[in-house]
């Protein structure tokens, strides 16, 4: 039986890898768990699969679910909560399922303390991809992806060379607005931007997949996963998301790995590596009932946000850590109707515009630039 840390367990990410966890009860144990605001799920969540830790974000939190809680389940919150989930002694491996830059010193710190690391945060190697795989690999600690895409491209680089791969291509949906020209996008609504036509995902990530900059952190974080330069990976659109990614090799073979769309398919393979297990879902993948499949090659002049990640990606150092943060504030001042859609990618230029790039930063160089690129775009937002 597998021991499990899981944190943002009310999350999109969260309940599915609940689900597998549901489903193979008798392979894992939730140890530890960190929860959102959703409190009402959290309670459920919490007696259903009695972790001996529950990390909420807030004291108020702490303070109504201190004698609701079985009695076994120690409650903590804030920073310090998050950490000691993450470097729960009984856990061996880390789910990071939580949003944005503050799944980084939680993944560093179980790292340090051992754990397997199955990685849905792609922030906390956008933000400090050198830190993290180096950690990982003098610790000797795998990195196992959870995002389809990635899962996708392990799966398809398992038993084969690094050294022999031409390009690794990632696909891509194209979100919400594939079908608009960006004339169309000036007057879409938030209720728009989150209807995704293939996933069911968080509003977050999915209006970064509306925005394309889902797909440019995941070029970020292949590079790091992977260890492949910039220049050798490339996305292309198939906007039915059967195909999760490919790898191409030196002589012309490609890899694809397909499936349905079902994020809980690669949270079970992580969990499991390098066993597999029979699925959560019952549906299974018939070719002919598609008829045929979609491809289109992608236009960084149409989906802005894919050309500043690469640039970000490329240049290195401490911008990634600002395209993301930026990115952060931009998309919630969107879901506030703070921002229209465009606005988006524009503050995000912005921000990388101003900042003086710091090459091979440290971790409190990068929480410090994260933090003063958030209180910029919140000063110009508001």
């Amino acid at each position: 039986m597998k021991h499990i840390s899981l944190l943002g367990a009310t999350g999109s990410i969260g309940t599915q890898t609940l689900d597998v966890i549901r489903k193979h009860s008798e392979e894992f144990k939730i140890e530890a768990m960190s929860v959102g605001r959703n409190i009402e799920l959290a309670l459920k969540q919490v007696h259903e699969f009695s972790p001996a830790i529950l990390s909420v974000q807030t004291k108020e939190d702490y303070e109504k679910l201190l004698n609701e809680v079985p009695s076994h389940t120690k409650v903590v919150y804030g920073k310090e909560g998050l950490l000691e989930v993450a470097t729960n002694e009984k856990a061996e491996v880390l789910v990071n399922a939580v949003i944005g830059s503050l799944g980084l010193e939680p993944t560093l710190a179980a790292i340090k303390e051992g754990k397997t690391i199955a990685i849905a945060n792609k922030e906390t190697l956008v933000t400090a991809g050198h830190i993290v795989t180096k950690a990982a690999k003098d610790a000797e600690v795998p990195l196992l992806p959870v995002d389809s895409e990635h899962s996708a491209i392990f799966q398809a680089l398992n038993g084969e060379s690094v050294m022999e791969v031409e390009r690794l291509i990632l696909t891509a949906s194209g979100g919400s607005f594939r079908d608009l020209t960006r004339e169309e996008l000036k007057g879409v609504t938030v209720e728009e931007a989150l209807n995704h036509p293939n996933w069911s995902m968080g509003a977050k990530i999915t209006i970064d997949s509306a925005t394309m900059m889902n797909k440019g952190l995941e070029v970020i974080e292949a590079r790091w996963l992977f260890d492949i330069p910039y220049e050798k990976i490339d996305v292309v659109l198939h906007k039915e998301s059967i195909i999760h990614s490919m790898v191409e090799y030196i002589d012309g073979s490609v890899l694809a790995q397909l499936g349905t769309p079902d994020m809980r398919v690669p949270i079970q393979y992580a969990l499991t590596y390098p066993k597999r297990l029979s699925s959560v879902s019952k549906e299974r993948l018939n070719l002919w009932e598609l008829g045929s499949l979609h491809f289109s090659k992608l236009d960084m002049e149409r989906y802005r946000c894919m050309a500043l990640a690469y640039e970000a990606g490329r240049i290195g150092g401490t911008m990634p850590t600002v395209l993301n943060a930026a990115n952060e504030m931009a998309v919630a001042s969107f879901l506030d109707n703070k921002l229209s859609f465009l606005e988006i990618e524009e503050k995000i230029e912005i921000a990388l515009e101003r900042h003086s790039v710091i090459n091979q930063p440290t971790l409190e160089e990068i929480i410090a630039v994260d933090n003063e690129t958030r209180a910029f775009i919140h000063s110009s937002i508001k």
